[in-house]
Formats: structure tokens, C-alpha cells, sequence
């Protein structure tokens, strides 16, 4: 019965896992959508793999309430992602503009690719070339007959049994 009890705790206990964190209730929905929406696209620099959104990092909070604040104030969502740019660099946006200085992330990919094509075409190329069907000789044949001639015997009369 003990046994049973200690379950039931610990199964109640184990759902608190599951909860979701909170979203701060603010009296203005639309600015909250608003700070979110940005928050999406500017990277957390402590995180550096997670927008300002996602991340529970001090930076990020400090960032998402400067973001609030401006946004009070009445910068435009560009206003503010260029003055994160002009503070922070293009690293902070989480989709870099195509400049001269970030061709090689839009591009660095595709060039992979295609030389990982190049690499596995040439070695498949080479494999090809190095296989050669050679004929067999008659004395080669011959000592094939000899070795699947028991095993074929062997096999008819396991089958016929």
C-alpha cells in the first residue's frame, strides 16, 4: 500500500515538469507582439544559436525591455534593428543582410556541396576504372565445378529428405 502512495507522489511531482514558463501578462498585448516579433529576429549574443526571444539570458531580457522601451517611444521596428546593428554589428541580426562581408554564409554552403559532389563523383570514377572483368581460364573452371559440385549434391539430398 506504501508502495502505491510513493507512486502517486511521485507521479504528481513529475508533472510539474511538464509546465510551461509564464509569458509576463502586460497591459498592452499589441507592444508585447510587437517586442516579440523583433525578438525573433535579433540573436542573443550570450546564446549566440537563439533569438533574444527564446533566451533566458540576462543580456536578452535587457535587450527585449530596451527593445519595449523604444518601441515606446516610437521607433519604427527598422529604427531599431539598425540602432542594434550601428551597437551590436550584423551578428545580431539572426538573418544577416547579403553584403560583401557575409557573402561567404549565404554562399559557403552551396560551395560545399558542390565540392563534396565533386569528390564523390571522382572516387566513384576512380572505383569504376579499377574494376576490371577479367575472364576466367578453364583451369579456374575447372576448380570452381570441383568446389560447387559437393555443395549442389549436398543440398539436393538435404532437400529430398
Amino acid at each position: 500500500m506504501a508502495r502505491r502512495w510513493l507512486f502517486a507522489l511521485l507521479l504528481a511531482a513529475s508533472t510539474t515538469v511538464l509546465g510551461a514558463e509564464a509569458l509576463p501578462v502586460s497591459p498592452d498585448p499589441e507592444l508585447e507582439r510587437r517586442v516579440m516579433a523583433i525578438a525573433e529576429e535579433l540573436r542573443c549574443l550570450v546564446c549566440q544559436n537563439q533569438t533574444i526571444a527564446d533566451s533566458h539570458a540576462e543580456l536578452a531580457t535587457d535587450l527585449k525591455n530596451q527593445v519595449r522601451q523604444m518601441l515606446k517611444s516610437g521607433k519604427t521596428d527598422r529604427e531599431i534593428k539598425e540602432f542594434m546593428v550601428q551597437r551590436y554589428g550584423d551578428f545580431v541580426l539572426y538573418r544577416p543582410p547579403m553584403k560583401t562581408t557575409t557573402w561567404m554564409l549565404w554562399v559557403g554552403p552551396f560551395l560545399l556541396l558542390l565540392g563534396g559532389l565533386g569528390i564523390l563523383l571522382f572516387k566513384l570514377r576512380l572505383r569504376t576504372k579499377r574494376v576490371v572483368d577479367e575472364p576466367m581460364v578453364t583451369e579456374q573452371h575447372a576448380r570452381a565445378r570441383v568446389l560447387l559440385a559437393p555443395a549442389t549434391n549436398n543440398q539436393s539430398t538435404t532437400e529430398s529428405i
